[in-house]
């Protein structure tokens, strides 16, 4: 099984997309392992967003994600992260495919209510940024005999 990192942008937490965005990953047999809500600094944003830390637009990605909490979460499942990655689309929402996340319920190219890990290696090193080992979960899914 394979883990990967999802945050819930703060556009996803002020427009109450939360828990459907949650069950979106639920219900395609993802695993959550993990969950908190925080507030994030330009200190770890500048580390998690190496690769767009130089761009002129950088400092909009900082004031957009400092503007409320978010929700980081770790999910794990048979290739979580190339499998969130579908489910969320690209980017830019007004270009993402439909019934992906983003088409769905996000509004624009920065309010695109999630971040989702880029490949297998991002997933892993993502993860460790933001959860100990002591905060990541193992559990058994209940089998529906289990419940009767």
């Amino acid at each position: 099984m394979k883990r990967t990192l999802v945050i819930l942008k703060p556009d996803a937490l002020k427009r109450w997309l939360t828990g459907k965005i949650t069950d979106r990953l639920e219900t395609k047999w993802l695993k959550l392992v993990a969950s908190k809500m925080t507030l994030l600094d330009e200190e770890i944003l500048k580390v998690h967003y190496s690769h767009l830390a130089d761009k002129p637009f950088f400092p909009e990605i900082v004031e957009y994600m400092t503007s409320g909490p978010v929700v980081i979460q770790a999910w794990e499942g048979k290739e979580a992260p190339s499998i969130v990655r579908l489910m969320l689309g690209i980017t830019n929402s007004a270009e993402a495919q439909p019934g992906t996340i983003r088409w769905d319920l996000a509004v624009g190219k920065w309010k695109n209510l999630m971040h989702a890990s880029e490949s297998d290696e991002a997933a892993i090193d993502e993860v460790k940024r933001f959860f100990k080992d002591n905060e990541l979960y193992t559990y058994t899914k209940l089998d529906e005999s289990e419940l009767y």
